[in-house]
This record gives C-alpha cells, structure tokens and sequence, in this order.
C-alpha cells in the first residue's frame, strides 16, 4: 500500500511560556467584531461579487449588526475604488459603523487608499506587510531590518495622510505584520513596537494590531500561547488594541480564535460562514452562536438565519454546506431513532420547565433563535426509530401514539423506508398511519352503532350496565347484534366475540382528542390479544370518543392475525 511521506514536514515549534493563564480564562463577554467579508471573502470567490452585489451584502452585515466592516482592497482596482466610494457618496454608511479599507505598506497604494475614503466619517486604514521567515527569504530576499523599515516607512505615511485628510479624528490605523503564524515571536514584537512609535499609539490614540495565523500552521493552543505571549510582551499594551485574523487552514479557526480571546486578544476578524481563501476564513456565525450557547450576548444578531444564508447565496454565489454549524438546512435534524427518541422527550420537558433554560438533547441551540422552525427537527428514514416517528405525527397531524403501540406502527414504517430506500416525508407517515390502522376495513366494517345505558336501581349498588346496539359488516354478511357490559368498549368487546368466535380482550387503551376546537375530532387507540395469544393494535377516529375507540377494535381485529 502506498504511504503518504509524512517525514517532508516537520513539527510547528512550541511557545516557551511560563504559567500560561489562558487555560483557565473563560470567554464572558463579545469580542469586537470585524467583517472581512467584502475584502478577503470577496477575494476568494471564483467570480467576485459586483458592486451592487456588494452593497446588499453590506447592508446584510449592517443589519447582523458589525461595527467594523472592512468594505475592500480600494487600490487594487477600479471597481475595489468605485464600490467604497459609492458608500461614502450615496450615505450608504451608518453613523455608527467603521468602515476598513486594506492597503499594503507602498505609498502610491498608501495615497490611493486615502483618496477613496475621502469624505468618510469613520474608517479604519489597515496596513500590512508579511514579515515571516519564508516570506523575507523566499518572496522579498531582505533581512530583518529591511523588512521593519518597510512597516515603519507605511506607518509615518498613513500618519502623515491622516492628519492632512481633515478628518483626523475619524481616521485609525490598524497593522498585520502579515504571516504572524510564520514569523518570529520576537521579531513579530520589534515589528509592532516599530510600528507603535512611529504612530505615536497611546492610551489615546490606539493602534489596532492585527495579529493573522494567515496560515494555520499549528494546533490552537499554540497559536493561543503566541498571544499571550505577545501581549505579557508588548511594552505599551494599553496603547494596542489585539486583533486575530484565522484562517482555516487546519479545520480549527473558530477554535484559535476562541483560544485568542482566552489569551488576550481583544478584536476578532472573520468572515459569514467561513468565506475566505483556500480553507477559509475565521467563520463569525459558528463563533457568535457558539457565545450565544453559553449565555454570552455575541452583539451580532442571527435570528433570521434563512434571510442571511439566502443573502449570502445570491451575493457570493457560494452555498451553506448541509452541516453547517447553526446554519445548516440538516443541523436541527435526526434520523437516527435514540436521537429522536431523546429529542421528542426533551421538547416536551421544556415546555414545562419555569426556568425557560434551554436543555434538549443533541440541540445545544433551540432553532426558533436563529428563525428556522422545529417541523424539520426529526426527519424519517431506514436509520429512524419509533419514537422519532411518533414525534413527526404528534409535531404534524396532532396524532400522539402511545408508546406500547408505537413499535407495531414503527415497524410499518421501517419496511417501507427499507424497500424504498428514501426518507419518509411526514404526508407519507400519515399516510401510512392512515392505511395501517384508519383506513383498514376487511374483514370488518362498523356500520351503526347506538349507546345507551340502563335505569339505575336507586336501591341497588350495582353500576349502570351500558348497552351498545350494533351493525357490523363481515365475511359472514351482516351482524347485528346488541350487547351490555361496564362501558361501550366492555359491551362492544363481549358482543363481537359472542359473534365471531375470535375469543379476544383489550389489553391496552389510549384516546385523546385531535386539536383543541370545540368540533375537534377524537382518536382511538387500542391493542388486544387472542386467546391464542396473538396481538393487534388499531386506532379510530370519530366526533364521538366511544365510536373512536369502538373504531379502533374493529381496526385491531381487522390486523389480528
């Protein structure tokens, strides 16, 4: 067999960081929260979104609620330059909303970059350059210093461009020592510190260091003790705001971000459902609502989850995988029947609870919060069980089967998702509920029937005798015949088996009524066993409770074999 050569590669190299604290830290609050969205989202799509494209997705995230949005690569191209512009022109912009524009650290991009947010109340001007090992060796043959002179020579240009805008006040500075996950700790921090003199950051004037794993090279733990690392290390640390920006590289960016935050960070890139180059980036929605599961207000609001993936279709043109964390068209959905059957039960415990907590098995999130429904919760295939059945007719048609009877309905179902192979849709289920026990009719059929009871003897203490008077159709032609015993059931019982010699007796009996209006309809259920001892369920339905269950003997007599 053909081996993968896994000694090409060699291990990412570990942190030496005494008593890391990041450990035992909890996430207790949201992070800030920037869109990348229309920048490195919109860079990786095989064909970009246009710029009325990139306006609905703008508004999307102005609606999620971002703050920070970073609407572009401006002196890249023309229409990268057009479409800030136009938010800038066409009051676009909230009041309250930053917009971030991405420049790398070369003054004719630098002075492009100010002339496309002229006019902008509030924007954030992102500067980078990579400063990883491979980049400096591999890409642009330069030594450290040379590389540092690079971030320094951009910063004083921004701050420069900044106070000559006429709007210093709405302007701030973010720097990327890009590739941060392949660069040097200390190196990375000689950068930064560079950077921060040259600004000038102080407690007032902060400067937002972003610090990317642009490729994820390690497990998140690592990348969390290069935080926190980073910010015991970084002289001014009141004059920094932390930022990450994780790529998905491994599978584990919500991971390394989350473990950031742990660490220190204070800011956090990403883009709506992991868009991004190669792998991806940083997805908000999985890491907001992975907040919002453990009691943490996430200040992104995902309520209508259908309307945010809808727009995020039409304007990237890139689907929602089916799994999805939250955001999935099956993550609210069990086939398997243990899971159903724990979902079902923990459904109804919740309505009931006071504390209103959210506690259901395999749902860490109840669906309605992110504005998909609980029809879909338990579908039905071969992998399903009875209990997941029973909550589909109970969730759809208002039909609750009791638990004795649900294997004898289960296993009706089974066959026919075995032989088809398909999933049973809830029409189908009912259907087959319909055709099972409902619709069944040879080789008995109830034709009339009358209730009526006895006088009582006011000097006896015997129970009123119920008296059922009845036609029922058979092989054998009409029966008709009238009964008594202790109810309708009791009556109707002795009176069939005096008929048709099938010596049988109820052994389990459920009813209940079908909606709650006053013309609602009742339901039957009923299992009996023979004296041979064989066993048949059935179920009936009518507007009158007595004949619903009458119904559902004749049913079960129908199916006893």
């Amino acid at each position: 067999m053909k081996r993968m050569n896994y000694q090409k590669y060699a291990a990412y190299p570990t942190v030496d960081i005494p008593v890391r604290t990041w450990p035992d830290k909890r996430i207790t609050k949201a992070p800030i929260w920037c869109s990348v969205d229309l920048r490195d989202g919109n860079q990786a799509l095989p064909v970009p979104m246009s710029v009325d494209e990139k306006v609905a997705m703008f508004r999307l995230l102005v609606s999620i609620g971002f703050k920070e949005i970073e609407v572009g690569f401006p002196s890249a191209s023309a229409t990268e330059f057009a479409f800030v512009r136009k938010l800038i022109e066409e009051k676009v912009i909230p009041e309250d909303v930053t917009i971030q524009v991405l420049t790398q650290a070369r003054e004719h991009l630098i002075r492009r970059t100010f002339e496309s947010i002229r006019g902008a109340k509030n924007a954030i001007v992102h500067l980078y350059n990579s400063t990883s090992r491979q980049q400096r060796d591999v890409v642009f043959r330069m030594g450290r210093e040379e590389i540092r002179t690079i971030a320094v020579t951009g910063t004083r240009l921004v701050r420069q461009l900044k106070e000559e805008s006429g709007n210093p006040a709405g302007i701030r500075f973010e720097y990327s020592p890009e590739s941060f996950t392949g660069t040097e700790l200390d190196y990375a921090l000689e950068v930064c510190h560079a950077v921060m003199d040259a600004w000038g950051a102080s407690a007032d004037n902060k400067v937002i260091l972003n610090l990317p794993s642009t490729v994820e090279l390690s497990t998140p733990n690592i990348y969390a003790d290069r935080i926190e690392w980073f910010c015991r290390h970084i002289a001014n640390r009141d004059a920094a705001i932390i930022s990450v920006h994780a790529h998905n590289d491994r599978g584990t960016a919500v991971a390394t971000s989350e473990l950031a935050l742990m660490a220190g960070a204070d800011r956090i890139e990403g883009a709506l459902f992991g868009n991004g180059e190669r792998c991806g980036n940083m997805d908000i929605v999985t890491m907001a609502l992975n907040m919002l599961t453990q009691g943490i207000d996430p200040k992104l609001d995902f309520s209508d989850m259908p309307l945010i993936r809808e727009t995020y279709r039409r304007c990237t043109r890139m689907d929602v995988h089916a799994r999805h964390p939250y955001a999935g068209e099956l993550v609210y959905t069990a086939f398997s029947g243990s899971h159903q059957d724990a979902i079902s039960k923990g459904m109804k415990i919740h309505k009931l609870s006071a504390e209103g907590i959210w506690d259901v098995p395999y749902l860490p999130i109840d669906p309605q919060d992110v504005g998909c429904t609980y029809e879909a919760i338990v579908r039905i295939n071969s992998q399903s069980g009875k209990g997941g059945i029973a909550y589909v007719l109970d969730k759809e048609y208002g039909i609750q089967i009791p638990k004795w009877m649900q294997p004898d309905f289960g296993a009706a179902v089974q066959e026919v998702a075995d032989r088809t192979g398909e999933e049973l849709s809830p029409e189908q289920i009912h259907e087959l509920f319909q055709s099972a026990y409902i619709g069944i009719r040879e080789p008995y059929a109830l034709r009339k029937c009358n209730i009526s009871w006895e006088d009582a003897d006011p000097e006896a203490n015997d129970e009123v005798a119920t008296i059922i008077s009845c036609t029922v159709h058979s092989p054998q032609g009409e029966l008709v015949f009238k009964a008594k015993g202790n109810g309708p059931l009791d009556a109707f019982v002795r009176g069939m088996v005096s008929q048709t010699g099938i010596d049988f007796h109820v052994d389990e009996y459920a009813e209940h009524a079908i909606g709650h209006s006053s013309d609602a309809l009742a339901i039957g259920y009923i299992r009996i066993s023979s004296s041979e001892g064989h066993l048949a369920c059935g179920s009936g339905i009518d507007s009158n409770i007595s004949l619903a269950s009458i119904k559902a003997i004749v049913s079960a007599l129908n199916r006893l074999r």
